[in-house]
């Protein structure tokens, strides 16, 4: 697949993410873009871009591997748990792979699949995991040995008028992953499970106060490529204050971990969804350079903005440039053209220089405290 042709992108999945994929990847010339979906009121949405759509159910194997087979390329913005099923489907028939999963054990199930696989298998090319890790390894490299990786990112409403101070915007099944499952860290430079929930934290940024605590998936890979390289490194959601608390409430006092579906309900029938969002990233990194002991911040926020004629939300807006970028230079052979790649291997001045990835360069850099 050579950059003068034109690349046939298959998505799945025409929830929010998959149609804001769908349409970046429209919005340029040289991509033939078909959306698979089991509904028609999704698809739908993805036919007013223009795209050619195809309703089917995911979990139809012969159907998913036909499709992944007559294109060049699949992006996945399907459910966690359907993670495996698409990437196999894409590594069966030798098609380069993206998707966005923040679970960690579809993480490491792709990754196991890339050994000797023909083309390319990219899991977790979001936002977080997904972009924090590009820029956290860009800040580490200029490091001489490196004391602290912190990474923090919110997708937060502009507008909090709820006890959660929260709207959704993006995917339920996901946001519960990250409130429940066990978290990775690397604490004393031993790699380490921790509690989510936990260790929580304040900070204000541009003004505005948030607190952070641990949410799990958003390191990606980052614990392995560090491990034995810095003392500690870890990994936390950003949210206005009081937020953790009632959380914790919901998932441990109510025990709704135990009851993911009932969770999920009761979310999505008292929380609205928002496009009035912004998303932020916070990465600190600490070590020496030349013998002095540094610190040097990446700090960003990106709001909604309007691409190609179509609105997009924060979240649609960052999750979606970044696995489209990802894309995107693997097709244009920036990045490793086989096997499995971790988001950190992407460097920070390539991603930026991308014609999706340069979308973050819409937000702005704002002071810390």
């Amino acid at each position: 697949m050579m950059p003068g042709n034109r690349t046939r992108a298959l998505v799945v999945g025409a929830g929010k993410i998959g149609t804001a994929i769908a349409a970046l990847l429209a919005s340029a010339p040289d991509y033939d873009v078909t959306v698979l979906d089991r509904t028609e009121q999704a698809l739908r949405r993805a036919e007013s871009l223009g795209v050619r759509t195809v309703r089917g159910d995911i979990a139809d194997a012969a159907m998913l591997g036909r499709l992944a087979a007559s294109n060049d390329m699949v992006l996945s913005a399907a459910p966690f748990h359907l993670t495996t099923s698409v990437a196999r489907a894409a590594c069966d028939a030798g098609v380069h792979y993206f998707d966005l999963t923040e679970d960690r054990a579809s993480a490491r199930a792709v990754a196991a699949m890339a050994i000797d696989a023909p083309a390319v298998l990219m899991p977790q090319c979001g936002l977080a995991p997904g972009f924090v890790s590009v820029a956290a390894a860009a800040l580490a490299s200029s490091f001489d040995e490196l004391r602290s990786v912190s990474m923090r990112v919110g997708a937060l409403p502009q507008f909090s008028t709820n006890a959660l101070k929260y709207n959704l915007t993006w995917s339920t099944d996901g946001l519960i992953n990250e409130y429940c499952n066990p978290c990775q860290a690397i604490v004393d430079g031993e790699l380490r499970e921790v509690s989510p929930l936990e260790e929580l934290e304040t900070f204000s940024l541009d003004g505005i106060a948030y607190e952070a605590f641990n949410t799990s998936g958003g390191l990606g890979t980052l614990c392995e490529t560090f491990r034995g390289r810095v003392e500690a490194l870890n990994y936390k959601t950003v949210r206005y204050p009081g937020h953790c608390e009632i959380v914790k409430l919901l998932v441990r006092d109510l025990r709704l971990a135990r009851r993911r579906d009932v969770f999920k309900d009761v979310l999505e029938t008292a929380i609205p969804a928002t496009d009035q969002d912004v998303v932020l990233v916070l990465v600190n990194v600490s070590g020496t350079r030349d013998g002095v002991l540094t610190q040097q911040v990446f700090a960003r926020k990106v709001y909604a903005a309007d691409v190609g004629g179509r609105r997009l939300s924060a979240i649609q807006l960052t999750t979606a440039a970044g696995i489209c970028a990802m894309a995107d230079l693997v097709r244009e052979e920036k990045l490793s053209t086989s096997g499995f790649v971790r988001q950190e291997e992407c460097a920070l001045e390539e991603f930026l220089a991308n014609r999706f990835g340069s979308l973050y360069l819409q937000g702005r850099e704002v002071g810390v405290t």
